[in-house]
């Protein structure tokens, strides 16, 4: 099994189990989005900066990166943008299909890989956004390039992304309140663990998750022929003991300003 497929399983777990990144936006949220009041998060607490997005998104063609869940996509949606989802799990589709119905919304989803959008065409869209999402796959260097391609001229990238100190410590202990270094970077959950505990691991359903450098977030993106235009960070939301020191989520706005 390839961990694009167990992750896609792992995702609609937590679907079932109703995680926090799976549940949709609620009717008041949508119908002030309606109306022009919005506004959506790529991490956990800080909202993304109106400036960041065109004056008015409609008629925007968005792409939502990995963003199923029900949460970006209908509100763009709602305020008038022209919106395609594309998530691994059939399960975070699922909740975007069922706020699209139960708001009267317009969204396309579509079921693949963030890594090989091969299914989209060249510069079809105007913005795409990409919440916390890409410490699922083990290479991200092709999601920027994937993105670059299916910009237009001047689109827009917006990322969140996990700053990667988080993934040096020993989660139990850091838990705990022990900020204990365990790991490097990049690494992986599975990262020193024996056969028998890799196999233990994956049948637990949990995700995998991969822990990447701060040059192929930051670096890669320029690489692939965008300029970074803004940068902030946010907290994981308190409930870490490594907030009191640092923000671990980053996100960055990204210019698609020439063709490479």
């Amino acid at each position: 099994m390839t961990m694009t497929h167990h992750n896609r399983l792992a995702w609609n777990k937590k679907v079932k189990d109703q995680a926090a990144y799976t549940k949709p936006v609620s009717e008041d949220i949508v119908e002030k989005a309606k109306r022009g009041d919005w506004q959506i998060t790529m991490t956990t607490t800080k909202m993304v900066p109106r400036e960041w997005f065109p004056a008015s998104l409609e008629g925007v063609k968005v792409l939502c990166l990995a963003s199923g869940g029900g949460q970006q996509g209908p509100i763009l949606a709602a305020a008038g943008a022209d919106v395609v989802v594309v998530d691994i799990s059939e399960g975070q589709l699922e909740q975007d299909k069922y706020v699209a119905n139960r708001d009267r919304l317009s969204i396309e989803t579509i079921q693949g890989d963030m890594t090989d959008l091969h299914f989209l065409e060249n510069e079809t869209f105007d913005l795409i956004v990409h919440p916390v999402s890409n410490l699922f796959v083990e290479n991200i260097l092709p999601v920027w390039k994937e993105a670059f391609r299916v910009l237009k001229p001047k689109g827009t990238l917006i990322s969140g992304f996990t700053n990667p100190l988080l993934f040096i410590f020993d989660e139990e202990e850091e838990l705990k309140g022990n900020l204990v270094v365990k790991h490097s970077v990049p690494s992986s959950s599975l990262t020193g663990l024996t056969d028998k505990e890799v196999e233990t691991y994956l049948k637990s359903q949990d995700t995998v998750e991969f822990a990447h450098t701060l040059e192929d977030q930051i670096q890669g993106q320029m690489d692939a022929g965008f300029v970074i235009a803004g940068f902030y960070e946010d907290y994981f939301g308190g409930n870490r003991p490594l907030d009191r020191f640092i923000n671990t989520f980053m996100v960055t706005k990204a210019v698609k300003l020439k063709d490479n």
